[in-house]
């Protein structure tokens, strides 16, 4: 019983279009889920957390703070 080498080769594709296929809305679904529960930090976010700490933020001191973030976060994909 041996099957001919066409019909391999379209199994393989098959395969491989499946894996992408499922990959790409697998990869989709953690990164949704990923940033409901951890949502990425807004200006209003950080100006109520520095209020609670008992800070008046200007708007430069909040600007600064958001650019270290982002330039933290940044660093940190680099590693």
């Amino acid at each position: 019983m041996t099957v001919s080498t066409g019909i391999w080769i379209l199994i393989v594709v098959l395969g491989v279009l499946v894996g992408l296929t499922g990959g790409f809305f697998g990869a989709r679904h953690y990164m949704q889920n990923y940033l409901k529960q951890n949502p990425p930090i807004s200006e209003e976010m950080l100006r109520s957390m520095m209020m609670q700490m008992g800070q008046r933020p200007s708007e430069k001191k909040l600007h600064q703070m958001l650019n270290s973030m982002k330039a933290a976060s940044r660093n940190d994909g680099k590693k």
